[in-house]
């Protein structure tokens, strides 16, 4: 007889190989023919909702891991919260405005001067959409479920038409105001930036010292006298009109070599070293607070122009020399304490960075090339005392990554001061998972300037304000809300499709304009202004959703960005922040935390991934991250992710295999009737399950990768699914043992099945077609396992025993480097009491010990001659005793010996009787 053929070992379809890329786009095909989404949806209709609203990615370009890893965290978020029963819809979205969109077309050869700019618009238009779908793919194929045939669009009339009205309400609150100063303009964008756009790269500068002669002393200050000023942007010396001193600080007037000096007293030395003067040579003449020093007159270095002395308390004597150079129209600063002595506001460069007429000789020259003529000009008038260059943090525009430069000119601003208090209360009242989230929005909000909201281009939505004849600003709740009407039936191209007049209210009159001659605001808003207007566009939109929404959840790079100008529109316009909690993530490095970059050669893209080894590798590897900081890809971690992965499908594999022949309606045993062990691995489950939702709850993924990893190998691998193939495999079908054993199977395939699906949200869905007996279509249409009271008492004398068996297994080893045994089926342990624990007392509470400890034999006594000492007791190993049995390998000595039946141990002679 061919006792293989009496076992029963596991039967599935369930393939060993995952073969991802080529199954998930048939599962997902399942998912979009079932409608698995809306499904889900609709049984959890009139639950508490759950809201996640998706900040709109960019729409230009192929997907990047910064891309996978936000949409993949959304997408494990809303699937958890559909299965813990909450209303949780997702609409995902696209930001589609602005410069890059414009800078693609270029390239792509279309020719913006020979357009219309409705036509322009029109291209760009196409070109965005275009994007939308590609992108739209791509997020799918990474198994991001939610309403993609009906994402919203920042482009879309009924969106425009609502970021109009929300401009409206903060205009009619007076926080919408144009006014002329300084803010950060982008020669290389032809545009003013927000300080969102703003990021500090290296730059290399001259840092000059140059002396300003006294023209009247005021009877303070000597008349042949001269002011220091340093700076490092020679170029705005043509604007200068005063130089600042803070009026609580000391100066000096200082004779070097004849020559007379007004310096920070702090700053002296630091002086005396970068010009090269000796110490010696230094006489302090006179000395005066700042404030003695105000309404002192010097003499512009090269311009026939005063430049008045005044007080500014930004000065510092962190460097410098205590004496600002002060150009209203290049500097923020200068800007505010200029405006206190009425001086004049001169900016002589034009929107491509390049020297007006204003600027006299250096008219036409770009900015940063008149560094050189400049400080030539001034060595030339003897001004110049000192010329090096530095590299220091400059400020660049973050999509060409050119230097910016400081540039007055008319813009339009929402005052963030009027409504600065109410949104650090608002900051104040949402729920943050890390302090430092919070610290870094506070802080932004609290030292945050007033908001640029103007750009100067095309691709954008116009802000909806007219001019008078007169030039008087015409931007009322009527005007407004009428250009929002227009909007939302033919979309924001009307404005540049129709005269001022055709966008106005009929008959609308106005007293600087007798004649009817109105004229329209050629500029558009910042598309930050559009992305954060989506709480009003979408959450309160759209029937399925609700404002406030209860997460955000972007990188970091959002703070100031989306987070930042969601929160001001709607503090502004709702007294409320739009979200609940807000929750970021880092940046993708590579395997060595390097930026990734084509010259480097380090890219690792979604597609790559998702073609190569599938999606749920990605998703895996979402979970493996700590997500919170930025976080490292290279194809070396992606191969140890896709090891873990294989090792928790092959133990789902081995599960269902060992479920294949029972029925929990007709087999499942009891808990009271469940033996011991099985017990402890069920409350094991539980202790799991509990574990598995408090982070899911908390948003911690990555201890769940742990969690679930120390479940399979410590608890499965290593002891359950190992100690149970004895039974599984040689016990009768029906036998209790089997059942027993068999009903926490299947209990452990179900829940953790459960528990993975929202990461692993493909293989999930796969075993749960594989699972016997269930009756959901979808593991995404069940609901998560419940937390079940656990059983302590019992987990703590099963742990105890694992350690136990943990020194048994360092015998075994031990025993079979040194040739006593091979498997460890060969082994008889005897194991006795020693100082350290007593198991002749503790090991009388269990059965089947050598089944536990998977041993032949397994003798116990309070002491073992010639034995180990371990932590739980002293072990010798022994070669078991009889022969082996030929069906289940243990080792016997009451072996059958006649018949068929013969080689069999009495264990298997019963159960092959009832087979025979």
């Amino acid at each position: 007889m061919d006792y293989k053929e009496t076992l029963l070992m596991p039967k599935t379809d369930f393939p060993m190989r995952g073969g991802l890329p080529n199954k998930e786009p048939k599962i997902q095909e399942e998912w979009n023919n079932n409608d698995i989404y809306s499904k889900a949806l609709a049984q959890n209709e009139g639950n508490p909702s759950y809201i996640l609203h998706d900040g709109p990615p960019y729409a230009n370009g192929s997907l990047h891991m910064g891309h996978a890893l936000n949409k993949i965290l959304k997408d494990i978020i809303v699937r958890y919260k559909t299965m813990q029963g909450f209303y949780a819809p997702y609409v995902p979205g696209w930001d589609t405005h602005g410069l890059p969109i414009e800078q693609a077309l270029t390239k792509k050869g279309v020719k913006r001067k020979e357009m219309s700019v409705a036509d322009f618009r029109k291209k760009c238009e196409e070109f965005a959409l275009e994007q939308i779908e590609l992108q739209k793919k791509d997020f799918k194929r990474l198994g991001v479920q939610g309403d993609f045939n009906n994402p919203y669009i920042t482009l879309k009339p009924e969106y425009e038409a609502a970021q109009i009205r929300l401009f409206g309400e903060m205009a009619d609150k007076g926080l919408i105001y144009k006014g002329k100063k300084p803010v950060y303009w982008s020669p290389s964008s032809e545009s003013s930036l927000a300080e969102a756009e703003i990021e500090y790269h290296d730059k290399r500068s001259a840092s000059i010292y140059v002396a300003f002669d006294v023209k009247d002393g005021k009877d303070i200050v000597d008349n042949d006298a001269k002011f220091i000023i340093w700076t490092t942007t020679p170029w705005t010396l043509p604007s200068n009109v005063a130089i600042t001193v803070h009026p609580e600080l000391s100066y000096g007037q200082y004779n070097v070599n004849g020559e007379k000096y007004i310096i920070g007293k702090d700053l002296v030395s630091d002086v005396a070293e970068q010009i090269g003067w000796n110490e010696e040579d230094i006489t302090l003449e006179k000395e005066f607070k700042g404030s003695e020093l105000e309404y002192v007159e010097t003499q512009h270095p090269f311009i026939d122009r005063t430049s008045l002395v005044i007080n500014g308390t930004h000065v510092t004597t962190d460097a410098g020399t205590g004496c600002v150079h002060t150009a209203p129209g290049h500097g923020e600063d200068d800007y505010i304490v200029s405006q206190k002595y009425n001086l004049p506001v001169i900016s002589p460069v034009d929107d491509k960075g390049v020297f007006t007429e204003e600027a006299g000789q250096f008219e036409g020259q770009f900015y940063d090339k008149a560094n050189k003529p400049i400080t030539d000009l001034l060595t030339e008038k003897g001004a110049l005392l000192k010329l090096d260059f530095i590299t220091h943090s400059y400020p660049h525009d973050w999509r060409t990554k050119k230097p910016v430069i400081f540039r007055a000119t008319p813009q339009w601003f929402a005052s963030i001061d009027k409504v600065r208090t109410d949104i650090l209360n608002a900051i104040d009242q949402t729920k943050f998972k890390v302090d430092w989230g919070k610290t870094r929005i506070y802080n932004m909000i609290r030292d945050r300037g007033e908001w640029v909201i103007s750009r100067q281009r095309v691709w954008g939505v116009p802000l909806p304000v007219f001019y008078a004849e007169n030039g008087d600003i015409i931007m009322t709740s009527e005007t407004v809300n009428h250009v929002a009407d227009l909007f939302e039936q033919h979309g924001s191209n009307v404005w540049f499709e129709r005269e001022a007049k055709d966008l106005l209210p009929e008959g609308f009159t106005h007293e600087g304009s007798p004649n009817g001659e109105f004229t329209k605001e050629t500029d558009i808003m910042d598309v930050w202004f559009d992305s954060g207007s989506s709480h009003r566009g979408v959450l309160e939109a759209r029937p399925e959703l609700s404002f406030p929404a209860d997460l955000y959840l972007e990188g970091s790079d959002q703070y100031r960005g989306w987070f930042n100008s969601s929160i001001t529109t709607a503090v502004a316009t709702r007294a409320q922040s739009p979200y609940k909690m807000l929750l970021s993530h880092g940046f993708v490095m590579d395997g060595e935390g390097k930026k990734m970059s084509k010259s480097l050669g380090n890219v690792i893209v979604p597609d790559q991934i998702v073609k190569q080894k599938g999606a749920d590798i990605a998703r895996l590897w979402v979970s493996s991250v700590d997500y919170l900081a930025d976080v490292r890809i290279s194809d070396e971690i992606l191969k140890q992710t896709s090891d873990v992965y294989r090792k928790i499908r092959n133990t789902l594999r081995f599960m269902l295999g060992n479920v294949s022949d029972f029925d929990p309606a007709v087999d499942a045993i009891p808990e009271n009737d469940l033996l011991e062990v099985d017990k402890y691995l069920l409350n094991r489950l539980r202790e799991f399950t509990a574990n598995t939702l408090e982070h899911y709850d908390d948003f911690d993924y990555l201890d769940i990768y742990q969690e679930v990893q120390n479940f399979i190998n410590v608890e499965l691998s290593n002891f359950y699914l190992d100690y149970g193939k004895d039974i599984l495999y040689i016990e009768a079908r029906d036998a209790h043992k089997r059942r027993s054993m068999q009903t926490v199977l299947y209990r452990i395939i179900v829940d953790m099945t459960k528990l993975l699906a929202p990461i692993l949200a493909h293989t999930a869905d796969e075993v749960w077609s594989h699972i016997p007996h269930v009756t959901e279509e979808s593991v995404h249409l069940t609901h998560m396992p419940k937390v079940e009271q656990v059983d302590s008492a019992l987990l703590e004398k099963w742990n105890k025993l694992m350690k136990l068996r943990d020194d048994v297994n360092r015998a075994l080893e031990v025993a079979r480097n040194e040739k006593v045994i091979g498997k460890s089926l060969e082994a008889k342990v005897i194991i006795g009491d020693n100082d350290n624990f007593k198991p002749s007392e503790f090991l009388q509470q269990f059965a089947d010990l050598e089944q536990l400890f998977i041993t032949s034999q397994v003798e116990v006594t309070s002491n073992v001659e010639d034995g180990t000492a371990y932590q739980y007791g002293d072990i010798r190993i022994e070669h078991a005793e009889g022969e082996k049995c030929e069906r289940c390998w243990n080792y016997s000595t009451e072996l059958g010996s006649v018949g068929e039946l013969d080689h069999l141990c009495p264990r298997c002679q019963e159960v092959v009787k009832t087979l025979v």
